[in-house]
């Protein structure tokens, strides 16, 4: 398989007051998909269950992410998604934090499917 990366997006989400880790995720990674329109697979000549989707989440608390709870916002393709140490958490002055999330999008295809 020739794994070819044709696209990259990113994002940022956040949780304002739940410190809920697995929303702002799911911003982060909405965020970055719509920023544009993805044809990529028109483009390419292939169905959009065709791709590849890597997406990378950053949080403070990556075990606090439920990664099968984010992996329903793809409508097709085929996602994966790994969660790492990143992002941040902002604490507040009477307790508390705001968490935020961010997330890196990529869309690949296998081109050897095309010929």
């Amino acid at each position: 398989m020739a794994k070819t990366r044709v696209l990259v997006e990113f994002g940022m989400g956040t949780s304002l007051r739940r410190e809920d880790y697995t929303e702002a995720a799911r911003r982060a990674i909405k965020d970055a998909l719509w920023h544009n329109s993805v044809s990529m697979a028109e483009v390419f000549d292939f169905r959009k269950e065709d791709m590849i989707i890597d997406a990378e989440i950053g949080v403070q608390e990556p075990e606090a992410v439920d990664i099968a709870a984010l992996l329903e916002i793809f409508p097709y393709g085929r996602p994966s998604i790994q969660v790492v140490e990143g992002g941040l958490n902002i604490e507040k002055p009477l307790g508390g934090r705001t968490v935020i999330a961010n997330a890196a999008v990529v869309v690949s295809f296998d081109m050897e499917a095309a010929e």
